[in-house]
């Protein structure tokens, strides 16, 4: 696996977090040095205010941005998506009318970190059933060295991925590591797709893809285990099967 290979799936930018360098034309740049076919824009929600995270309406306003972009052909796509806020109970952050016009929702917990294991995983579970949902972001919730994983049962969360057809996230952040090495083998011998990604706040964040490709070589992760290594066209039939609303 190489950094070319890669769909960048979970990146952020100026959108929502504003001390973030990353604007489009920036982003369009960084992808043409590596020669990537598509990006995903994935702000933050409402719920994570820190992050200035995004409403219904800027979400939409955001989404005009990306239509317009990539209605002037620019050789890269720039796919809609969000970090949606888990929210305690388990449902998402923003409404199911406007995560359904997204190609990828990605479901992260940001609070309550300290909930029980059976509280903490039926959240997830949960969230997961949504059929706007495609991935887990940072599974574990972990930062190295700052904060421990939040409890939670994590084979009940990758056979359930296996069960509903959605996925987990490697985030390659070099604070995060998350998945860990044994989970990423649980979820290969499961049938579950990994998806890498830089999780990236600015411009040279993109560099962190290399920290989560040797995590997943750790966890015995091949090119054929990974979402994002599909080409684009093979890339959104997966994330669009989870929304039989989404058609391409």
């Amino acid at each position: 696996m190489r950094q070319a290979d890669f769909v960048h799936l979970h990146l952020h930018s100026a959108y929502s977090l504003l001390q973030s360098t990353i604007r489009l034309p920036q982003l369009v740049q960084r992808a043409r040095q590596y020669r990537l076919p598509a990006l995903a824009i994935t702000d933050h929600s409402k719920r994570l205010t820190v992050a200035h995270g995004l409403d219904s309406r800027r979400l939409l306003t955001q989404l005009e941005s990306i239509d317009a972009f990539n209605d002037d052909d620019p050789g890269i796509t720039l796919l809609k998506g969000i970090e949606v806020d888990i929210l305690e109970d388990g449902s998402l952050d923003l409404p199911d009318d406007v995560l359904s016009r997204l190609d990828v929702v990605i479901g992260a917990v940001h609070s309550r970190f300290d909930l029980t294991r059976a509280k903490q995983t039926h959240r997830i579970l949960r969230a997961m059933d949504n059929p706007n949902f495609t991935l887990l972001a940072h599974p574990s919730g972990r930062l190295i060295d700052r904060r421990a994983p939040y409890d939670v049962d994590m084979t009940r969360i990758i056979r359930h991925a296996r069960e509903r057809g959605c996925f987990l996230e490697l985030n390659a952040h070099p604070q995060r590591l998350d998945l860990l090495d044994t989970h990423c083998q649980l979820a290969r011998e499961e049938g579950v797709l990994i998806s890498i990604n830089s999780d990236a706040h600015s411009i040279v964040d993109f560099d962190n893809l290399r920290f989560g490709i040797g995590q997943a070589r750790r966890g015995w992760l091949e090119k054929q285990d990974v979402l994002n290594t599909r080409p684009l066209s093979e890339l959104r039939k997966l994330v669009a099967r989870q929304n039989p609303g989404k058609g391409y």
